[in-house]
C-alpha cells in the first residue's frame, strides 16, 4: 500500500485494507462515540473525501500491520542480545522473591523469554502507535494548516467581497467570485467553492449552503464571519454595510494576531540564548574531564558533530510553527484572457510563450519556435544576472559543480588533506579549503542574488499604499481607472509609476486593462501585490469608478506596512540577540583557545622534555590532544555560525533563504578570529 493511499487517497487497496479491518474497527470503535466524531469533523475541515468508518478501518490496518512487523524485529533483537552474548542472563532478574532453590531456578529460567516478550510488545506497540496514530494526526495537521493560512488571508477576502459589493454584486455573485478568486485566496476561496457547489450541483439554498459550511470550516473566525453573513442575508440587511464592518474588525484583528505572534518569537528569542549555551558548557566540562584524566572522547565528538547540529536545527523547527510565511504564490490565472496573456503567463526557462500554441499547425510556427528559442538564449547569455535575478536559485547549478571542481583540484594538487592527522596538523587550512570555500562559492552568489530580487520587489510595494491612495483621489475626480493610472504615473517616481506608465501604454495598444494588470503582477508574483491587483481588476470591470475599491485596497496595503513595520523592527530585536549569542560563544572559545589549550600544550610540551623519550608529550592528564581540541572548537564555532545564520534569517523574513547573508557574515567572522587565534 503506498503513503498516498495511507493518507487518505482512494484506492482499491485502501478499501480493500479498510474493508478487511472494518470488523476490529466495530469491535473498538463507538461509530456514534466523540473519537469518531471528532475524527469525522477533522476530515471535514481537511478536505478529504474518506468516510471516517473506512479511514479508521483502514488506520488500524495499517497501524497493526506495522505493530506485527515491529514485533517481529523486536522479538529478534531481543533474543538476539542473549544469543551473540551482548547482555548476560546471569545479570538479570525478575524481581521476584524466591522462597526455595527449584523457585529460584524457575525463575532463572524465565528470564530470557520474559525480556523476549517486553521487547516484542515494545517494539510491537510503538509500530502500532506510529502506524495507527501517524496517518490519525493526517487531517488534524492537514485542518490545523488550512486554519492558519484561513485566518491570515481572511482579512483581505472581506476587503475582497466589500469591494465587489460597492461594485454592485449581490449576494450570490459574491460568493461566486469568492469561490474563483482561488489563485488569489487560497484556503478562503475553497471554503466559498463548497458553498457554490452545494448550489449548484446539489440544489441547496445557498442559504443552508452558507450554514453548514459555518459548521465545518476548520476555522472559528470564518465560521463566525459566515453565521453572521447569514442572519444578514436572512433578515435582507445592507451586505455592504455588514462587509464595510467586517473589514475594518478582521484588520484589527490580523494586527493582534501579528502582535502575539511576535511576543512567542520573543519567548523563543530568549529560549535560544539559552539552548545555544548548553553545547558551550558541555564542551568546557568535558575538556575540564580530560585534564583530569575522565575524558570521553566520544561525547566531544558528538557534542560537537550531533548536539549543535540537532539543537539549531530543533529550533529552526520549533519556529517554523509559529513563524507566519505569507501564502500564495503571487501568480493570478488569465481566467479567460487572451491566448497571448495564458501562455506569457506559462513562459520559462524551457516554455517559450506563445508560440507554443501555433507549433505543429504550420512550418512557419516551428521556424519562428527555433528563432524564438536561439533569440532567448542569446538574450539570456548576454545578461545572465537579469535571469539570475529573477530566479537565485539557478545560481546553485553553476555554483555547486564549481566548488566540486575546485575540490577536485585541492585534492589532486594535495593542498587538500584527506587523513585526520592532516586535519589535526593544520585545522584551519583543512576546514578553509573542505567547508570555506564550497560553502564560500555557492553561498555568496545565491545571497547576492536573493537580496536583489528581494530589493526589486520592495520597490514596488514599498510605495504601493500611496500609489493606491493616487488613484483614488485621481478617480474621485471624475478619471477613469485607465486615466488615474496616467496621472499617477506622471505624477510620481519609481519602479511602481513606471509599471503603471507601461499598462497604460499596453492598453492605448489594444490589450485589455484587467490583462495589462494581470501581467504587470505576474512579473513580479509578489502574494500582497497579487491580492490588491486582483481585488482592483474585478471591481473594474463593473465599474470605472471605483474610489470606494481603491480606498479599501490602500487601507489594506496600509494595514499591510503596518504589520510589515513592527515585524522587522521586532524582528530586528531577535536578529541582533542571535548575533550576539554567537559573538559570545565564539568569544568564549577562542579565550580556551588562546588561555587554556594553547597554555596547557605548552606545559606538556615543557613537561615532556624532561621526561624519558617515549613519553607522550600532547596528552595532558591522559586527555584529548590539544590540537584535536582545537579543531573541534573551530568546527563548532563553524557549525554554530551556519545555524545561527540561518535562523536569524528565517526569523526576519519567514524565509530560509534570507538566512544566508548571515550564514555567510558569521562564517566570515570565525574564520578571521580562528586564523588569529588558532
Amino acid at each position: 500500500m503506498s503513503l498516498e493511499d495511507g493518507l487518505g487517497g482512494r484506492s482499491v487497496d485502501g478499501n480493500l485494507l479498510g474493508e478487511l479491518f472494518y470488523p476490529v474497527f466495530r469491535l473498538l470503535f463507538d461509530p456514534d462515540g466523540d473519537f469518531v466524531g471528532d475524527v469525522e469533523r477533522k476530515l471535514a475541515e481537511a478536505r478529504m473525501p474518506d468516510p471516517v468508518e473506512m479511514f479508521l478501518s483502514r488506520s488500524l490496518g495499517i497501524g497493526l500491520l506495522a505493530g506485527v512487523a515491529l514485533w517481529i524485529v523486536g522479538t529478534l533483537i531481543g533474543y538476539g542480545v542473549f544469543v551473540l552474548g551482548v547482555i548476560d542472563p546471569e545479570s538479570l532478574s525478575l524481581g521476584v522473591p524466591a522462597p526455595n532453590p527449584a523457585t529460584a531456578a524457575l525463575l532463572r529460567s524465565l528470564v530470557v523469554p520474559v525480556a523476549v516478550f517486553i521487547s516484542g510488545l515494545f517494539f510491537g506497540s510503538l509500530g502500532f502507535s506510529l502506524g495507527f496514530g501517524g496517518l490519525i494526526a493526517v487531517p488534524y495537521s492537514r485542518a490545523s494548516t488550512r486554519e492558519r493560512e484561513i485566518n491570515m488571508l481572511l482579512a483581505d477576502s472581506v476587503s475582497f467581497m466589500y469591494a465587489l459589493s460597492v461594485g454592485g454584486l449581490n449576494q450570490l455573485e459574491i460568493l461566486r467570485a469568492m469561490a474563483n478568486a482561488e489563485d488569489t485566496y487560497g484556503e478562503v476561496s475553497k471554503e466559498f467553492q463548497s458553498i457554490i457547489n452545494e448550489t449548484e450541483y446539489f440544489g441547496t439554498d445557498y442559504r443552508n449552503a452558507i450554514r453548514q459550511q459555518s459548521m465545518e470550516t476548520p476555522s472559528e473566525e470564518l465560521s463566525q464571519f459566515l453565521a453572521d453573513m447569514l442572519s444578514i442575508v436572512n433578515s435582507g440587511g445592507d451586505i455592504e454595510g455588514f462587509l464595510a464592518d467586517k473589514k475594518e474588525k478582521h484588520l484589527r484583528t490580523s494586527k493582534q494576531e501579528q502582535e502575539m505572534t511576535l511576543e512567542t518569537l520573543e519567548l523563543f528569542g530568549e529560549m535560544y540564548m539559552t539552548l545555544s549555551l548548553f553545547p558551550l558548557l558541555l564542551i568546557i566540562i568535558l575538556v575540564i574531564m580530560g585534564m583530569m584524566g575522565e575524558s570521553d572522547d566520544f561525547l566531544l565528538y558528538a557534542t560537537v558533530y550531533a548536539l549543535i547540529p540537532l539543537t539549531g536545527v530543533g529550533f529552526l523547527v520549533l519556529v517554523s510553527t509559529v513563524k507566519q510565511d505569507e501564502p500564495g504564490d503571487g501568480y493570478l490565472d488569465p481566467e479567460g484572457g487572451s491566448a497571448r496573456l495564458e501562455q506569457s503567463g506559462r513562459e520559462g526557462l524551457i516554455h517559450l510563450g506563445l508560440v507554443e500554441a501555433f507549433v505543429g499547425e504550420f512550418r512557419v510556427f516551428d521556424r519562428v519556435k527555433a528563432r524564438e528559442g536561439t533569440y532567448k538564449t542569446t538574450q539570456l547569455l548576454s545578461a545572465p544576472h537579469l535571469f539570475l535575478r529573477e530566479n537565485p536559485a539557478y545560481s546553485l547549478a553553476m555554483t555547486v559543480p564549481a566548488a566540486l571542481v575546485l575540490l577536485a583540484v585541492a585534492v589532486r594538487t594535495g593542498s587538500a588533506p584527506l587523513s585526520l592527522d592532516g586535519w589535526v596538523s593544520r585545522p584551519v587550512w583543512a576546514t578553509f579549503i573542505w567547508v570555506y570555500v564550497p560553502l564560500y562559492v555557492t553561498l555568496l552568489p545565491l545571497a547576492v542574488f536573493h537580496e536583489w530580487n528581494e530589493r526589486s520587489r520592495r520597490a514596488i510595494t514599498g510605495k504601493l499604499s500611496e500609489n493606491l491612495r493616487k488613484l483614488s483621489s485621481a478617480n474621485d475626480t471624475g478619471q477613469t481607472l485607465l486615466e488615474s493610472l496616467q496621472t499617477v504615473s506622471d505624477t510620481s517616481s519609481g519602479k511602481l509609476a513606471e509599471e503603471f506608465d507601461v499598462m497604460h501604454a499596453k492598453v492605448n495598444y489594444g490589450m485589455s486593462l484587467r490583462a495589462a494588470m494581470v501581467e504587470f503582477n505576474n512579473k513580479y508574483r509578489v502574494p500582497r501585490l497579487a491580492r490588491t491587483v486582483k481585488l482592483v481588476s474585478k471591481a473594474q470591470e463593473a465599474s470605472s469608478q471605483i474610489t470606494d475599491v481603491l480606498t479599501t485596497a490602500a487601507q489594506a496595503s496600509e494595514n499591510q506596512d503596518d504589520i510589515e513595520r513592527e515585524r522587522r523592527s521586532r524582528t530586528m530585536m531577535q536578529v541582533a540577540i542571535i548575533i550576539m549569542t554567537y559573538v559570545t560563544l565564539l568569544g568564549v572559545m577562542a579565550i580556551l583557545q588562546t588561555q587554556f589549550i594553547d597554555v596547557m600544550a605548552d606545559l606538556v610540551d615543557q613537561g615532556g622534555n624532561g621526561a624519558a623519550d617515549g613519553a607522550d608529550g600532547m596528552d595532558f592528564g591522559g586527555g584529548v590532544d590539544p590540537a584535536v581540541l582545537s579543531l573541534l572548537f573551530f568546527h563548532a564555532v563553524t557549525i554554530q555560525a551556519i545555524l545561527s545564520g540561518f535562523i536569524a534569517g528565517y526569523l526576519r523574513n519567514a524565509d530560509i533563504v534570507s538566512g544566508v547573508k548571515f550564514a555567510v557574515s558569521l562564517m566570515t567572522l570565525s574564520l578571521g578570529v580562528w586564523v588569529f587565534v588558532g
